[in-house]
């Protein structure tokens, strides 16, 4: 049986679609869905409806909680065959401004049908269709740290488990507005991002920044976007009292900073990075990982991305910081 639950009312407005991933969030509107009379005989928005689907293991569950918490009446696992009548009650419904659901490969073979049922949908409603998808990695390290079994696992190792899903939902994924690769984030920056969008956040804050700091020594970080090398700083592994504490620590991030080649890198970096990073976002990316090298990942990029996300931050962008190498 599908799990319905009702979130709290939300202060979005039903034509503040938030800015998209990939494709866009702002679907056109059927006419007759933009207006209804609500209690008092007012005219209120129609039913703004988002069908969640996507991968196993994607984050499906957090986001439709997500949806719940923005005031969304929100239903997990609804039969493909019931999706239209669901929308129609919604749609003729008071109190229902905002609806969410998620249909998956638990549906079984009624899946196939789901295409037929969403071009039926988008005539009773704003439909927008959010499809979260992951690597095969994440997937398997999130079913092995959660312990619970693929639903088309069976007797099969996951890996085919996640080969065959795919491919089953390669149709649905060709029909998404959106499609949101969840590989980098955990629950609550997933959570998070959904809470901008669909609260109809600016667009600079519908990407996640994450700041890295590395050590050469330990290799580049495989996810990176963009790097730079801060190898060139004065290095204060040479001055003794520096040697043990990182880059965090006040004396050093001083010491750092005292250079003027420093402050100049800090201010050019921010300056082209405020600059690129609105066009990742047009360009459809949900997370950018910029790395900063130096050559044991304790001192200057420590420094440095501490900075950078600083800057990022202040400009407005969603940011995070992450120390690779810093205990090392």
């Amino acid at each position: 049986m599908p799990a319905a639950r009702r979130g709290s009312k939300s202060s979005a407005g039903a034509g503040q679609a938030p800015p998209g991933v990939g494709r866009s969030l702002q679907p056109e509107k059927p006419p007759h869905a933009v207006l209804r009379r609500g209690r008092r005989g007012e005219e209120v928005p129609g039913l703004e409806l988002v069908v969640i689907t996507g991968m196993s293991g994607s984050g499906k569950g957090s986001v439709l909680r997500a949806f719940e918490d923005l005031g969304y009446y929100s239903v997990d696992n609804l039969p493909v065959d019931l999706i239209a009548t669901f929308a129609e009650l919604c749609r003729t419904s008071r109190d229902i401004f905002h609806a969410a659901l998620v249909v998956d490969v638990r549906e079984g073979e009624a899946l196939n049908r789901f295409p037929a049922q969403l071009h039926r949908l988008r005539s009773l409603a704003p439909v927008k269709l959010l499809f979260l998808e992951a690597s095969d990695e994440a997937v398997m390290r999130r079913y092995s740290e959660t312990r619970r079994p693929h639903p088309l696992a069976g007797e099969q190792p996951i890996s085919q488990a996640i080969r065959t899903e795919r491919e089953r939902l390669k149709k649905i994924r060709a029909l998404s507005d959106v499609i949101l690769d969840t590989s980098k984030f955990n629950v609550h920056e997933l959570r998070a991002l959904i809470h901008d969008r669909f609260k109809g956040s600016e667009q600079a804050r519908s990407m996640l920044v994450s700041c890295t700091s590395f050590g050469y020594r330990q290799g580049v970080p495989p996810d990176s976007d963009l790097v730079f090398d801060v190898r060139f700083l004065p290095n204060p592994n040479y001055i003794p009292q520096f040697r043990p504490l990182s880059g965090k620590h006040p004396r050093v991030s001083k010491y750092i900073k005292s250079f003027p080649q420093t402050e100049e890198f800090i201010n050019r970096i921010s300056e082209l990075l405020v600059y690129l990073v609105p066009h990742y976002i047009r360009e459809g990316k949900s997370y950018l990982t910029i790395a900063f090298g130096c050559t044991g990942g304790q001192h200057r990029s420590v420094t440095i991305a501490d900075a950078i996300r600083k800057s990022l931050a202040a400009a407005g962008f969603a940011t995070k910081v992450v120390h690779r190498d810093i205990n090392r």
